[in-house]
């Protein structure tokens, strides 16, 4: 018995170590190399063209939507978000931006 409850224990920390450490390490990693790319005068930013449209939900159970013409958007070029900015990576993924009303 006590050799399965040390089992699961190192099965638990091992799963703690690997849910919580690794990303936070990614992150940092992440985060380093845009500072680097920032202050080395390499542009960590990017720009992506999307549609942003307006959703306005009536009384009447109806949708009016209204469209915005294409614009570009700044981004970040990295794997997470930094200084407010999304990563380009997932504006090119996700192009159309909507806003519920």
């Amino acid at each position: 018995m006590a050799n399965l409850r040390q089992k699961l224990i190192g099965i638990l920390l091992w799963s703690l170590l690997f849910a919580i450490i690794i990303p936070a390490l990614g992150y940092a990693i992440d985060d380093a190399i845009f500072h680097v790319r920032k202050s080395a005068g390499w542009s960590p930013y990017g720009s992506v063209v999307v549609n942003h449209y307006t959703a306005i939900a009536q009384k009447n159970g109806k949708t009016q939507l209204i469209f915005d013409p294409p614009a570009p958007q700044d981004c970040v070029n990295s794997w997470v978000p930094h200084e407010g900015l999304q990563p380009c990576w997932y504006l090119r993924k996700h192009p159309e931006q909507r806003t519920d009303i």
